[in-house]
């Protein structure tokens, strides 16, 4: 068996991780699974679970054809981070302590509140901001 054939076999795993998981690593899971579909395994979580997930966050999502209304937010897991290849924390409240071997990024995504931007159009801006990253950790994680 070669290298190429046993790389192949395993999926890669991520896990986007912010405070509440209503929000931002909602938006990140769902936009990597409608690019990766089945090539990527997606997890989201938070440090901080919330109530309920972020309206304008599935709303921004539903304008790209993307559907999270079954999600809720969940807590982190020792078996979930055992799991994963990455954890990608979003935004600068969530702290976790990096795990083994993992690959562990912090995305200090853009925040349009601080500029006055709010409401739906200050979620747009978080999405696409979050879009292009996931994009590339797409290439990243299932390229050569």
């Amino acid at each position: 068996m070669t290298q190429e054939t046993s790389h192949a076999q395993k999926t890669p795993a991520v896990l986007f991780v912010c405070s509440k998981n209503g929000g931002k690593s909602q938006l990140a899971a769902g936009l990597m699974k409608q690019l990766a579909g089945a090539a990527v395994t997606v997890y989201s979580a938070g440090t901080k679970p919330g109530k309920s997930l972020n309206p304008q966050a599935v709303d921004s999502l539903t304008e790209l054809g993307i559907d999270i209304t079954g999600e809720h937010p969940k807590p982190v897991t020792d078996e979930v981070l055992e799991t994963v290849d990455a954890v990608i924390i979003l935004g600068t409240e969530a702290k976790l302590e990096p795990h083994e071997g993992t690959r562990f990024d912090v995305w200090e995504t853009d925040e349009p509140s601080e500029r006055g931007i709010e409401g739906m159009e200050r979620m747009r801006l978080v999405r696409d901001d979050i879009k292009a990253r996931v994009q590339k950790l797409y290439a990243e994680l299932t390229g050569p």
